[in-house]
């Protein structure tokens, strides 16, 4: 299943998006209101929305100023959060956030329109940053 965001500028350069991104505790700052729980542990953060599971997402891999990659921690769902950012020109940059995840026919139809929701949600807070 694959999900991909709408794109966003940001006043930002490439480089300081990326290092924005890169710096997880700033998740919390694009997190829905529903956010109950938030805390960074090294290269990953754990996080839990109102009547969801609890998830934690690992940094997985970087491509200097143009991708981050977060992966779930748990075996159990195995998926991908992607930041693809490029420079628009020295001082602003555009991101676009993919969800790639491998789920059986029924769970993709459970959680499609809540993950929808919440690229939706990161996308436009991460436009407001």
């Amino acid at each position: 299943m694959n999900i991909k965001g709408n794109k966003v500028v940001l006043q930002k350069s490439q480089k300081e998006t990326f290092e924005f991104l890169t710096e997880l505790k700033n998740f919390e700052q694009l997190m829905p209101e529903s956010t109950q729980k938030f805390e960074v542990d090294g290269d990953s953060f754990i996080f839990g929305l109102k009547g969801m599971p609890e998830i934690r997402l690992v940094l997985k891999d970087t491509t200097a100023y143009s991708n981050i990659t977060l992966g779930a921690a748990s075996s159990k769902l195995n998926f991908e959060l992607v930041a693809d950012i490029t420079a628009i020109d020295d001082n602003s940059s555009e991101v676009q956030l993919d969800f790639n995840g491998e789920f059986n026919a029924m769970m993709a139809m459970m959680v499609k329109k809540p993950l929808t929701s919440f690229i939706d949600t990161l996308t436009t807070n991460l436009g407001k940053v």
